[in-house]
């Protein structure tokens, strides 16, 4: 892989990589999800035939409990325990991060709080292709599941045995043979066959966040997902640790970005040797070997600061800062998901520390986290205000009011002096 010195022209090239859109993706998107919008079931199992070569109609488009029931004999109970463990602490995590309720007096006759509710439905996208992202239903539905959402519908093109068996473990109910641009459209607006939900989310193709994106204005969606990005931050470590998690995340996809950060040469070297060995034992068709040679690099910074710099500004999707992590955690302000230490395998957040994975690329970090309960519920705000209470905020809300020249909303509050 090769090694750069990290520069200000460095800089600005990776970044810009990231800016490209795929305007085609778009068009195409676009096509789609109106015609489904359109015509609705017709247009959904049409693009299906077309795009997945999957007959589909209103009777074969849901997966039967029957058929859940016997993807969960036909797997193993070694994978069952492996959904129960990462289940466990999947759940662990999303109860400690739901918004709580609280009531405050913010003054005499003057009270404030926050009620929290569950969005009412929610589709819950897992991507399809030769393996289907079982993890990524567990990242998606527990969180729902928690926040107390009503409806859950999964979409999923050619759901394969694994996946089943893990929404049957789950409780789900609901589970659509639909995938790529058309599923979104359809979850979006609605079928005879498929129903409309408040929320979709779960990453995707380029088709399918295009899709998102067209999407957006009528149905909410959790965040744009571009290609996988993993950032590795080290003044030291263990070279073969760090090259395994640059391409463990590099074989996600021919456009996945990853990158080691430090300031030693040494390291350097060390990490691009062990890669090109790494890569030697993978089967020739693992998509790392393409995504490193297009978009992995290996950066060298004059200084710490400097790499630092580098870090935030990229925001990476995954980072991992292994020796010395305390001290490099302190100066890291944004990334989706940080791996502490030389044991902290990004791998384990993808499938089992209880983290979601579901996070933000493309830069987005410097303003979100991953996925979390807080998606997936609405914060109320309520106050109530008593007749001395409003004696005393009358006069500030007047002054207000006349400032802004909005004089009903003055008189909204003299009308009960």
């Amino acid at each position: 892989m090769r090694i750069l010195a990290l520069t200000d022209a460095t800089e600005r090239k990776l970044l810009a990589s990231r800016r490209a859109s795929s305007r085609d993706a778009e068009r195409v998107a676009a096509r789609i999800v109106e015609d489904v919008r359109r015509r609705g079931d017709a247009a959904l199992f049409s693009w299906t035939k077309r795009l997945d070569r999957l007959a589909l109609g209103p009777r074969n488009v849901w997966v039967s409990r029957a058929e859940m029931l016997a993807a969960r004999k036909s797997v193993s109970r070694e994978f069952l325990a492996a959904i129960d463990h990462a289940a466990r602490n999947i759940r662990a995590v999303a109860r400690r991060q739901k918004p709580q309720e609280w009531t405050i007096d913010v003054e005499p006759g003057v009270r404030a709080g926050q009620r929290v509710r569950a969005i009412e439905s929610v589709g819950c996208y897992l991507p399809g292709g030769r393996f289907s992202l079982v993890s990524t239903l567990l990242m998606t539905v527990i969180p729902a599941q928690e926040a107390g959402v009503r409806e859950i519908v999964v979409a999923s093109p050619q759901p394969g045995p694994a996946l089943l068996a893990a929404a049957e473990k789950l409780g789900v109910r609901r589970v659509a043979r639909v995938g790529g641009a058309q599923a979104i459209a359809a979850l979006a607006y609605g079928t005879r066959s498929v129903p409309r939900v408040d929320k979709i989310f779960g990453p995707g193709n380029r088709f399918v966040t295009a899709a998102k994106k067209l999407v957006s204005n009528d149905c909410a969606i959790d965040m744009l997902a571009g290609p996988t990005e993993a950032l590795v931050f080290a003044q030291r470590g263990n070279a073969r640790f760090i090259a395994s998690d640059l391409i463990a995340q590099a074989e996600h996809d021919p456009d996945a970005i990853s990158i080691l950060v430090t300031t030693s040469a040494p390291l350097a070297r060390a990490v691009a040797t062990e890669i090109e060995s790494q890569l030697a034992s993978l089967p020739k068709a693992n998509l790392a070997r393409r995504s490193l040679a297009k978009n992995g690099a290996v950066l060298v910074a004059k200084n710490i600061a400097a790499a630092a710099r580098f870090v935030n500004r990229f925001a990476p999707e995954h980072l991992s800062l292994p020796g010395g992590a305390d001290g490099l955690l302190r100066r890291i302000d944004s990334a989706g998901s940080i791996f502490l230490g030389d044991w902290s395998a990004q791998s384990f957040g993808d499938y089992a520390s209880g983290t979601n994975h579901v996070l933000p690329t493309g830069g987005v970090a410097r303003t979100r986290g991953g996925l979390s309960v807080s998606d997936f519920v609405k914060c109320i705000s309520v106050q109530e205000v008593s007749r001395a209470g409003m004696r005393r905020l009358a006069p500030v809300v007047e002054q207000f009011a006349r400032a802004e020249g909005l004089q009903a909303h003055a008189r909204s509050v003299e009308v009960r002096k």
